[in-house]
C-alpha cells in the first residue's frame, strides 16, 4: 500500500508535469531513479519556485484507505482512533489490578478449600454438635420456663429432655403396631397387583406370552444373583450407616442436655475472650444465629404440621392404609424443604396405588400437590416473613449441595447452614456500611462486665442513641 502527498506526485521519466501520473509499468528502475534525481535537482536549484507556491493546505493522505480510495465507506466502519500516551499507562495499571485481584482470589479460594478440608476431617465431631444445637432450640423454651420458676438448671434440663424422649418413644409405640399389622396386607395386595400387571401384559396390545415373561423374570433373578456380593456390601454399608446415625443421635442428645443446662454461660464466656470492642458484635451475632436456628425449627414444624394434617385427613377420607405413619413421615419430611415433602407425597401416592388402585392414587396425588402449592405460595411467605428470608432457588441449591456432600443429613442441614451464612453476611455488610447492627431495636447494645470471678453481659445505651 502506498500513500502520496498532494502536489508531490511520482514524476514519470522525462520530466512530466505534476499530476501526469505514475511511472508506467513498463518503465525500468533506472528511468524511475533518474526521474527522481531530476526532480530533486530541480527542487534544489529553484527554491524560489517552491516559496512562490506558499504553504497551502495541510497535506492529506490519498490512496488505499485515504480520501481518494473509492472504498472509503467500507474502511470508515473499521477505522480506529490514534493511540494516546495514556493508553499504555492505563493498560499497565489495569493489568496490575487484575493480577492483584487474581492473586487475592486464588488465596481466598485456597483458604476456603483448606477450611472445608478441615471441616470434613472434623465432621464426626461437628455433626453431633450441630444436631445438639438443633435439639437445644426445641428444648430451650420449656427449660427456660422451668428455670424462671426457680428450678435448678440441671434438673430442668433433665426433666425436659426425658419428656422429649418419652414423646418420641410414645410416637414410635403408636406407629409401630399399625405398620406391622398392615405391612402384610400391603404385601399381599402388591403381589395381587403384580398378577394384574402380568395379565395386562399378556393381553392386547402387547400380547406377551408367559414364556417371554418367565424369561424376563429369570434374567432379572440372574442379574440379582450375579450382583449378590455388591448387594451384600451395600447392605453392610447401610447397617454401618444406621449404627453411626444412632450413635450420633445419642451423642447429640447428651450435648443438647449440656447446651440447655449451661448454654446461658456460653455467650458471656465467648464475649469475654474477644475484648471490649468486639464483645458487642460477638454477643449480637450469637443472638442472631441462635434466633435464626430457632425460627427455622419453628417455621418448619408449623409447616410440617399443616402438611401432615391435611394430607393425613385426605388419606383417611379415601380409606388409604397407614394414615398415621404417612402423616408422621410428612411432618418430618417438612424439615428437608421441597425434597422432603416430595418424597413423603410419593410414598402416599404409591401406597394408595397398591391398596386402592389408580383412581384413588390420582386423587391422593392431587391432594398432595394442592397442599404443597398452598404451603409454598401462601404459608411459606407469611411464616418466613417473621424470620429469615431465602429465595426458593437458594433453598433448592442448599438442599442439593447438602445432599450431595453429606446425604440425608446434609439435605436436612443445608437450609439452616445457608440461613446462618446469610445472617453473617448481612451483619458484616451492615457493619461495613456503618449501620451498627449490634444495636438492638431499643437502642441498647450488649457489653461485658464483671471481675476476676466471672464475666456477665449487660445492656447499655449505645453511643449516640437513647434507650427506649
Amino acid at each position: 500500500m502506498r500513500f502520496r502527498l498532494p502536489g508531490r506526485p511520482d514524476a514519470p521519466a522525462g520530466g512530466a508535469a505534476p499530476g501526469a501520473g505514475d511511472v508506467p509499468g513498463g518503465a525500468s528502475a533506472a528511468s524511475a531513479g533518474a526521474s527522481t534525481s531530476a526532480s530533486a535537482a530541480a527542487s534544489t536549484s529553484a527554491p524560489g519556485a517552491a516559496r512562490e507556491q506558499g504553504p497551502g493546505p495541510a497535506p492529506s493522505l490519498s490512496g488505499e484507505g485515504g480520501e481518494g480510495d473509492p472504498r472509503g465507506a467500507d474502511h470508515r466502519a473499521t477505522s480506529a482512533p490514534a493511540p494516546t500516551w495514556e493508553r499504555g499507562r492505563r493498560a499497565m495499571s489495569a493489568m496490575s489490578t487484575l493480577a492483584i485481584g487474581s492473586a487475592q482470589l486464588l488465596l481466598i479460594s485456597g483458604a476456603v478449600v483448606v477450611v472445608f478440608w478441615v471441616l470434613g476431617k472434623l465432621w464426626v465431631i461437628l455433626l453431633p454438635v450441630i444436631l445438639g444445637l438443633l435439639f437445644a432450640t426445641v428444648l430451650w423454651p420449656p427449660t427456660r420456663f422451668l428455670r424462671r420458676h426457680r428450678w435448678p438448671p440441671a434438673l430442668a434440663a433433665a426433666v425436659v429432655l426425658l419428656v422429649f424422649l418419652g414423646l418420641i418413644g410414645g410416637l414410635i409405640a403408636v406407629i409401630a403396631p399399625q405398620v406391622a399389622d398392615q405391612v402384610t396386607d400391603l404385601a399381599d395386595q402388591f403381589a395381587s397387583g403384580l398378577q394384574q400387571v402380568q395379565q395386562w401384559l399378556q393381553g392386547p396390545p402387547l400380547d406377551i406370552d408367559e414364556d417371554q415373561l418367565g424369561q424376563y423374570v429369570d434374567q432379572a433373578i440372574d442379574s440379582v444373583q450375579s450382583n449378590a456380593s455388591n448387594i451384600a456390601g451395600y447392605a453392610a454399608t447401610g447397617a454401618s450407616a444406621v449404627g453411626n446415625g444412632l450413635l450420633n443421635l445419642v451423642l447429640a442428645l447428651v450435648l443438647a442436655f449440656f447446651f440447655i443446662k449451661d448454654g446461658p454461660r456460653w455467650v458471656p464466656w465467648l464475649a469475654a475472650q474477644t475484648g471490649p470492642r468486639a464483645a458487642p458484635h460477638v454477643a449480637a451475632l450469637s443472638q442472631k444465629t441462635w434466633s435464626t436456628l430457632s425460627e427455622f425449627i419453628k417455621q418448619q414444624a408449623l409447616v410440617g404440621f399443616i402438611d401432615a394434617f391435611f394430607i393425613g385427613l385426605g388419606l383417611w377420607i379415601l380409606d388409604v392404609p397407614l394414615v398415621i405413619p404417612l402423616a408422621v413421615l410428612t411432618f418430618f419430611g417438612a424439615f428437608i424443604p421441597i425434597i422432603g415433602a416430595f418424597v413423603a407425597g410419593a410414598f402416599a401416592v404409591l401406597i394408595a396405588l397398591v391398596d386402592e388402585g389408580l383412581t384413588v392414587a390420582l386423587i391422593v396425588f392431587g391432594i398432595v400437590l394442592l397442599v404443597q402449592q398452598i404451603e409454598g405460595n401462601v404459608l411459606q411467605p407469611i411464616i418466613q416473613g417473621r424470620g429469615f428470608n431465602l429465595h426458593a432457588a437458594v433453598v433448592i441449591l442448599a438442599v442439593t449441595a447438602g445432599g450431595s456432600l453429606a446425604g440425608i443429613i446434609g439435605a436436612f442441614l443445608g437450609v439452616p447452614v445457608a440461613a446462618l451464612i446469610a445472617v453473617v453476611y448481612r451483619y458484616t455488610r451492615d457493619a461495613m456500611d456503618g449501620r451498627h447492627p449490634e444495636v438492638a431495636g431499643d437502642g441498647t447494645r450488649t457489653q461485658v462486665a464483671g471481675d476476676d470471678d466471672g464475666a456477665v453481659l449487660t445492656r447499655d445505651a449505645a453511643p449516640g442513641t437513647a434507650a427506649r
